[in-house]
């Protein structure tokens, strides 16, 4: 008999079923015993009524623990009281690898657990039916990703991760030992996006690891992340940008939404879909900020106390969970934006989602004695950048594009304060296992 899965078991009232899984919580009741089994797909109660199942079936239910993993045979009935609907009669069951007793962290999710604990034992907390949601999640919104770049056409590129240099700050490169050279952890792919945009590729993206050497130990950052680029050649100005990202954002939470509604059932989670996000420059958000007791110089970026006042102001003004800030200055950017108002400021962006800054992008400088000036004002020497420089030497169309971070989207789409519980595996100043 082949196995089926614990949520098709419901489409089969009155068979008999082989099922798998593991052991998620036991109920004795003396005379009546209850054991439910889970798989990745849910769970499924199984009922062994002392006097109706065959005593080998009772001694091994008496010898369970929790989280062992058993497979059973049995008639399938209807239990208005048990989940989804239906209960299994086993006629069969058998341990295939028993766990030891207890468990280092509560599985079931009715004790709760510290963060770093579960993370210490992340495939036990992920036996935890919420937990496994969010990876669920994660999964049917990288597809959704993936599904809506292709359909605009753009072109899937997979960039070094080990590099020469970096595309921002030196500081933020982890060092590798790369036989007798001088490399690097790739901090952005933000170099090799363009160059694919040069090279007449027009539209790129990719999702891949991207690693900061920031010791930074706070609940939005970590050393390493998944990041979602994208790079999009002959643009306009940033607002076809901007364009792009509206339109996958719908895309994606709208797939999402009707995918996912078991899994956000579970969070009790409503997935809200932008209509329009409204866009405004950063000296008038600072207005709207000052207005409500923050006060920011002109040349500073807003800290996080500033983002999630921005994020309630988007929801009070335009009852939207998004809003783009652009025009940031110069001297919050790197030399190679595209700079706007005459020089004072750069067509830039950051995306604030739900009071968290989740994407950084803008126009790109391609003229290359431009942005040779910019670098030198910045002090970068551009043609001592090797193959970047020669970009803007034969023929680079204007471009740009955008860096989000696919852990803090998950986070931000679940609100969750700690953007570890969106990782599998995080990796921070303090963890590098498991």
């Amino acid at each position: 008999m082949d196995r089926i899965h614990t949520n098709e078991v419901k489409d089969h009232d009155g068979k008999r079923v082989f099922v798998a899984g593991w052991i998620h919580e036991i109920r004795d009741l003396g005379k009546l015993k209850f054991l439910i089994l889970k798989d990745k797909t849910g769970i499924v109660q199984l009922t062994l009524p002392k006097e109706k199942v065959p005593d080998e079936v009772m001694k091994v239910a008496d010898s369970l623990t929790k989280e062992t993993v058993v497979s059973a045979e049995g008639q399938v009935k209807g239990a208005k009281q048990a989940p989804g609907g239906v209960e299994i009669i086993p006629e069969r069951l058998e341990i295939i690898n028993k766990a030891d007793a207890p468990t280092p962290i509560d599985t079931s999710g009715k004790i709760e657990t510290d963060l770093s604990k579960r993370l210490d034992h992340r495939f036990l907390d992920l036996r935890n039916p919420k937990s496994l949601a969010i990876f669920k999640v994660r999964s049917k919104f990288y597809k959704a990703l993936v599904d809506f770049f292709d359909k605009e056409g753009f072109v899937n590129i997979n960039t070094p991760k080990i590099t020469s240099a970096g595309a921002e700050s030196g500081s933020e490169l982890f060092p590798v030992v790369y036989f007798d050279k001088e490399a690097f952890l790739s901090q952005s792919p933000q170099l090799y996006k363009q160059t694919m945009v040069c090279a007449g590729f027009e539209n790129v993206y990719e999702i891949a690891p991207v690693f900061r050497a920031e010791n930074s130990n706070t609940p939005r950052h970590q050393t390493e992340f998944t990041g979602v680029d994208f790079e999009m050649g002959f643009i306009k100005d940033t607002g076809d940008i901007m364009d792009v990202i509206e339109s996958m954002l719908k895309f994606v939470l709208k797939r999402v939404k009707e995918d996912c509604k078991e899994e956000l059932a579970l969070w009790d989670l409503e997935i809200k879909v932008p209509k329009k996000i409204p866009r405004f420059k950063m000296p008038e958000v600072k207005k709207w900020l000052a207005e409500k007791g923050k006060r920011i110089p002109e040349e500073d970026d807003f800290d996080a106390e500033a983002e999630r006042m921005v994020g309630e102001i988007a929801k009070e003004k335009f009852g939207e969970e998004f809003i783009f800030i652009t025009h940031y200055p110069v001297s919050k950017r790197p030399f190679y934006h595209f700079y706007s108002e005459g020089g004072k400021t750069t067509d830039a962006f950051d995306l604030i989602w739900n009071g968290v800054e989740i994407a950084t992008g803008g126009q790109r400088e391609h003229r290359y004695d431009v942005l040779k000036k910019q670098g030198a004002e910045k002090g970068v020497d551009l043609d001592e950048m090797g193959f970047y420089a020669e970009l803007f030497r034969f023929g680079a169309p204007p471009h740009g594009g955008v860096g989000f971070g696919l852990d803090r989207l998950i986070q931000r789409l679940f609100k969750f304060d700690n953007i570890r519980e969106a990782v599998l595996l995080p990796r921070d100043p303090d963890r590098i296992t498991p």
